[in-house]
């Protein structure tokens, strides 16, 4: 591993990143009350008309628009839930129906007019307005979905909204990929966990929690493995145990430094580099490749570093992975509120905060790849392309916030 980088180029990276990994193929069949953010695995068809009858969006009257303006008889009350004879097309001259909201329409009436907006109302009669739409608030059997139609594609992740539709089907199981598996690792002599002790020297390992919720709240499971000692015989026995992973993410120890084990340990187990080094500031030094069937991602062991990886490269291979279609991150165009600058000749990730149109970069864009508390202050993210060197006050940019949907077609983030 004591070699020289050869950094590629950020959009090269991420191509590169997507084509470490093939969709998963496995499936499972699980009811809706568990299926958020789960990944559909075929598409899933229309079985019963949306709506499935003629039905009133209003409370008030079922007329026909030819009876505009006319004083009219109420027939009879239709309410939600009545069928068979209490819906039966009935209606005389000069009648009309009081119906309540998602009550059934007998086909003789046309329109709905809502109670508020109608004349002289009693219990027998009602003067209807002369300007009326014809069909309006009368919801048509299939309009909004028709038996048949596709209603979600293979690939969608499952939302609540999914699950709306999937019950007004009468779906309560739905098949989707299996969860892919992934394991956090971290990596060095210093790092001490949470509950144990640390003295000046030591440092606790916030790289896996950090990571590990992260990948949660883009809803990816992950287990943690513990710490990698840096120790080459330790850390090749401790990896070849993790094979069984769909992917490992480890976070420091391929830095190109002496102590630097990790990357090492990798190889011998038969990983094949993808790429290690990219012109990215923070980020450097990432490592990606694939051993076996697993997919290694090897990030810098500083946690704003690793934070911002995760989410840049790590995120829409892991949505591939586990078979979304929509794998690109979407951006936001934004006002700079203030001046600051980016160094020239590489690409540069700069933290900062969205708010009502406006970007505000943090810090003033100072601020360190070990520091904690900026990522904390910050909502989204900028990447700049090579030859950026300043961003103006007032320059439109593009941000990625950090809870930004995913598209199926690239789009340029640069700036």
């Amino acid at each position: 591993m004591n070699q020289k980088m050869n950094f590629l180029d950020f959009p090269n990276a991420v191509q590169k990143s997507l084509e470490m990994v093939n969709p998963i193929s496995f499936t499972e069949i699980i009811p809706i009350s568990e299926a958020i953010n789960r990944t559909i695995a075929k598409d899933i068809v229309c079985v019963k008309n949306l709506p499935a009858f003629n039905n009133s969006a209003m409370d008030g009257f079922a007329v026909k628009f030819s009876d505009a303006g006319k004083t009219l008889n109420i027939n009879k009350v239709i309410y939600a839930g009545d069928k068979g004879e209490a819906v039966k097309e009935s209606l005389l001259d000069n009648g009309c129906y009081k119906i309540m909201t998602g009550a059934k329409v007998p086909n003789d009436a046309d329109t709905i007019i809502p109670i508020e907006n109608c004349f002289d109302v009693t219990n027998k009669t009602v003067r209807i307005p002369e300007d009326i739409k014809k069909g309006a608030n009368l919801r048509l059997k299939g309009e909004e979905q028709k038996e048949g139609s596709v209603l979600f594609q293979k690939g969608e992740r499952i939302t609540s909204s999914h699950i709306t539709l999937l019950a007004s089907q009468g779906l309560i199981m739905v098949e989707v990929y299996k969860k892919i598996t992934i394991a956090v690792l971290s990596t060095g002599n210093e790092i001490k966990e949470p509950w144990e002790e640390a003295d000046d020297e030591e440092i606790y390992n916030c790289n896996s929690y950090a990571l590990i919720s992260q990948l949660k709240e883009k809803g990816f499971d992950a287990t943690y493995t513990g710490v990698v000692p840096d120790n080459l015989e330790e850390s090749k026995q401790f990896i070849k145990n993790l094979k069984t992973y769909d992917v490992i993410i480890t976070t420091g120890g391929i830095s190109m430094g002496d102590a630097d084990f990790v990357g090492e340990a990798f190889l011998q187990n038969g990983l094949e580099t993808s790429f290690h080094g990219v012109n990215i500031k923070p980020g450097r030094p990432i490592m990606m490749g694939t051993m076996g069937k697993t997919s290694v991602i090897c990030l810098p062991g500083n946690p704003l570093t690793a934070m911002v990886n995760i989410y840049l490269f790590v995120i829409p291979m892991l949505r591939k992975l586990q078979g979304d279609t929509s794998i690109y991150h979407t951006f936001l165009k934004a006002v700079n509120s203030s001046d600051f600058k980016t160094k020239k000749g590489r690409v540069n990730v700069v933290l900062g905060t969205i708010l009502n149109g406006e970007f505000k970069v943090t810090r003033n864009n100072k601020y360190g790849s070990g520091m904690i508390t900026a990522l904390y202050e910050s909502n989204c993210i900028l990447v700049t392309n090579e030859n950026t060197q300043n961003i103006q006050s007032n320059q439109e940019v593009k941000v990625i916030p950090f809870d930004s949907q995913f598209d199926k077609n690239q789009t340029n983030i640069f700036n």
